[in-house]
């Protein structure tokens, strides 16, 4: 009878850190979305420069403790990018993940042939040097651009 309660406790347990993690995750997609949504708004009322001022800001509106915007062309091309100044006007197309993904090129894909949806990948998070999960959001802007936003599983 104990050993069938402490499996019973055991699986109350995961299930509720199970339930966390998909609240956590569902929270992050939302969020992922909206951001994107409203940096295409500010393209649209404002226009490129000034959203890509906006989208370069560490502590702007595009900037949270769960996700960021970047803002790139079809062909790669890095226009901005908060966490990584260094990758602006840099072509990353062929960047590929650790498992040989060419994730960048999935972005522009799928934002060319969908308009939006979300890419799976393994990437480092900041500061580590060991691929982790990680899912992106992306949405077109205008006829050539792409925004997108990632959260880490």
């Amino acid at each position: 009878m104990r050993k069938l309660m402490v499996v019973a406790v055991a699986m109350f347990v995961a299930l509720c850190v199970t339930g966390n993690v998909f609240a956590a995750n569902e929270a992050a997609e939302k969020e992922c979305i909206a951001k994107c949504e409203a940096a295409v708004a500010m393209f649209k009322e404002k226009g490129l420069d000034a959203t890509i001022a906006e989208i370069n800001k560490k502590d702007g509106p595009f900037v949270s403790p769960v996700t960021y915007v970047f803002l790139q062309k079809m062909d790669g091309t890095m226009l901005a990018h908060p966490m990584n100044a260094a990758l602006i006007g840099k072509n990353m197309l062929d960047t590929k993940d650790k498992a040989g993904k060419a994730f960048i090129k999935d972005f522009a894909d799928l934002a060319k042939e969908k308009g939006s949806g979300w890419v799976e990948y393994m990437w480092p998070k900041p500061g580590e040097e060991a691929p982790a999960a990680k899912n992106s959001y992306v949405l077109k802007i205008g006829d050539d651009m792409f925004v997108g936003a990632g959260y880490y599983k």
